[in-house]
C-alpha cells in the first residue's frame, strides 16, 4: 500500500499506477471501502428510477467499439417519433421514475432546434429531469447549428435540459481514442463540453469505459483528468466505470474480468478523492457483482434502467428490478434509498 494512501493524502499518478498494477485485489478493496466510509459515514446505498431512451441509432461516428449504431438508410436504423418518446416517458413516470436518460447517435439531420422543441414538449407534459445528451452529441449539435458550445448549452438548458450523462468519454487518452473511435471528439473537447456545462450550473456524471486495449497509464490519465476538472468546477455528481463489451463490435479482445472491474472501481474511489459518488455497473457486471462492488468503493447502484439498448447490442443484457437493487444493498450490509438525479433522497427501504 502506498504511504499516501495510508496517510489519507491525495494519491499521485505514480502511486496510482503502482496500485493498479501491483496491489493485491482485496487490499485495494479495503482501501476503497475505507475511502467510501470516510465520505459516506452512514449505511445508505442509493439508486434512481429511470429509463434510457435512445432516440436514434443513426450515427456518423461509426466507433469500432459500438455494436448499436446504424448508418442512415440502413433497414435497422430509426429515429423515434414524439409519440414513441412520450409513451416511454409516461410509462417511466407511472413506475415512479424521476429521470430520463435521453441520448442517441450523431444524426446528421438534427440540429439544436430539434432538441429545443423536443425538450420543451417533454417538460410541458412531464415532471421529470432530462438527463440528456452526451458531450459528443452536444459538440456535434453546436457544430451542426453554427453555435459555440456554451451558447448551445445555454439554449438547451433554457429548453429543459437538467443534467448531462458522462457518455462518450470512453478512455480520455487520444492514443486510445484514435484506435477505437477516430471520428469522435478528442479528450480536450470532451472535457471542454463538461467544463462549459458546469460553468452554467449544469451538473453531469463522468464515466470510463475500460478494457478496449488501453494501458494502465491511460486509465490513470483518465482518472486524473476527471479529478482535475472536478477540482476546478465541482460539477460531477458521480463517476461510473464500466467494462467494454466486445461482442458484435469491430474489436477482437478478451473481455475484462470481474476482478479487472473491481480493481479499477476500487482505484477510482481511492484516486477520485473529490468525487462524492461512485456507481456500480450492474448493467455490464450483473447484480451479484454490483453487490460486491459496494465493498469495493461504490456507494450507488445506478438506476433501475427500465430500458437499455446499447450494452444489450453487444450481447450483454442484465435486467434488475427495484426490489433486486434493494435486496443487493441489504445483502451487502447497507440500507437502500431511492434518490433523484442530484442525490436527494426520495424514499428509504
Amino acid at each position: 500500500m502506498s504511504k499516501a494512501a495510508l496517510n489519507e493524502k491525495r494519491l499521485t499518478r505514480k502511486e496510482a499506477i503502482a496500485l493498479l498494477k501491483n496491489a493485491p485485489l482485496l487490499e485495494l478493496g479495503r482501501m476503497a471501502d475505507d475511502a467510501r466510509r470516510r465520505r459516506h459515514s452512514g449505511k445508505t446505498v442509493t439508486f434512481v428510477i429511470d429509463r434510457n431512451i435512445n432516440y436514434t441509432n443513426i450515427c456518423i461516428n461509426r466507433c469500432r467499439f459500438c455494436a448499436y449504431f446504424r448508418d442512415a438508410g440502413h433497414p435497422e436504423s430509426y429515429l423515434l417519433s414524439r409519440d414513441e418518446i412520450f409513451g416511454k416517458i409516461a410509462e417511466t413516470v407511472a413506475l415512479g421514475g424521476t429521470q430520463i436518460l435521453l441520448q442517441g447517435g450523431l444524426h446528421p439531420d438534427l440540429n439544436i432546434e430539434y432538441f429545443e422543441d423536443l425538450f420543451r414538449a417533454i417538460k410541458s407534459r412531464f415532471d421529470i429531469n432530462l438527463h440528456a445528451l452526451s458531450a459528443p452529441e452536444i459538440f456535434f449539435i453546436a457544430k451542426q447549428s453554427g453555435l459555440s458550445v456554451p451558447k448551445t448549452l445555454a439554449r438547451l438548458k433554457a429548453a429543459g435540459l437538467g443534467s448531462i450523462p458522462g457518455a462518450g468519454a470512453e478512455i480520455l487518452s487520444d492514443r486510445v481514442r484514435e484506435a477505437i473511435s477516430p471520428k469522435k471528439i478528442k479528450t480536450a473537447q470532451w472535457l471542454g463540453v463538461m467544463e462549459a456545462a458546469h460553468r452554467q450550473g449544469i451538473r453531469s456524471t463522468a464515466t470510463m469505459m475500460f478494457g478496449s486495449g488501453e494501458e494502465p497509464d491511460d486509465i490513470i490519465a483518465h482518472l486524473d483528468a476527471i479529478r482535475r476538472l472536478q477540482d476546478r468546477t465541482g460539477g460531477f455528481t458521480a463517476f461510473i466505470p464500466w467494462t467494454f463489451q466486445p461482442s458484435n463490435t469491430d474489436i477482437d479482445i478478451r473481455p475484462a474480468t470481474g476482478a479487472d472491474y473491481l480493481r479499477v472501481l476500487a482505484l477510482s474511489r481511492v484516486y477520485l478523492d473529490n468525487m462524492a459518488n461512485i456507481q456500480a455497473s450492474w448493467v455490464t457486471q450483473g447484480i451479484k457483482m454490483a453487490e460486491l462492488s459496494l465493498r469495493f468503493g461504490a456507494n450507488d447502484l445506478g438506476s433501475t434502467m427500465i430500458e437499455e439498448n446499447v450494452v444489450a447490442a453487444a450481447g450483454v443484457s442484465y435486467r434488475v428490478s427495484m426490489e433486486e437493487l434493494v435486496e443487493a444493498a441489504h445483502n451487502a450490509g447497507f440500507r437502500a434509498a431511492q434518490r433523484d438525479t442530484f442525490y436527494k433522497i426520495i424514499k428509504r427501504f
